[in-house]
């Protein structure tokens, strides 16, 4: 792994992403929507590409940047927006679709705990946007590609402590946005995730 494509960079989790592939070594290509966005520090370490995920000619110019990229990050989100939205599922299918013209195989997209809770147990405010992360969920798993998909809980705006990842379940109910970042750019190395839904938490000995 050389360099990966990520793809809403610019948000919380987003930048921790990019700074720990930056610190990993990788080169990063980045989209982004508006250059305000952009933390400064980005500007000279990171190949920026102003574009949308909702168009596809866009993604498949941010994955062949600079001599393509062996690996993809998504982790599109609303912001505090949680209205009735198709964006997410779109800019996935998009992905995938480019993923596949230019015959990449590594994913990571990021989602919700939710979705693995049943409806219930959801509050009723997020049911909306729930329905989004299922269909970029169904997107995912049907597209054929070494995806993991990475359905973390509350995002918590504090340093790295350690995380605990375990398949088709919530070990927990809330994780760093640096150890989540961290994941998102290692999994796409480890093989034993791929195809695989995980969840993810703060690891219960730093709890």
């Amino acid at each position: 792994m050389q360099r990966i494509a990520v793809i809403g960079g610019t948000g919380m989790t987003g930048q921790c992403v990019v700074d720990y592939a930056l610190q990993k070594g990788l080169k990063v290509n980045l989209l982004y929507r508006t250059e305000p966005t952009v933390p400064e520090r980005f500007k000279d370490k990171v190949q920026l590409l102003q574009g949308d995920a909702t168009k596809l000619d866009d993604v498949k110019r941010l994955l062949q940047e600079d001599g393509g990229v062996d690996g993809v990050c998504v982790i599109l989100g609303t912001r505090n927006k949680l209205e009735a939205t198709t964006e997410l599922s779109t800019g996935t299918d998009n992905v995938i679709k480019a993923m596949k013209e230019l015959k990449l195989t590594k994913l990571s997209i990021v989602m919700s705990s939710f979705l693995l809770r049943p409806l219930n147990e959801v509050p009723g405010v997020f049911h909306r946007l729930n329905e989004e992360h299922q269909r970029m969920l169904d997107l995912t798993k049907a597209s054929g590609l070494d995806y993991i998909a990475i359905l973390p809980p509350h995002i918590a705006d504090e340093p790295a402590s350690g995380y605990t990842v375990v398949h088709d379940e919530a070990p927990g109910r809330l994780v760093s946005k640096d150890d989540l970042g961290k994941f998102i750019v290692e999994c796409l190395d480890q093989p034993e995730h791929y195809g695989k839904v995980c969840g993810i938490a703060k690891s219960v000995k730093s709890a």
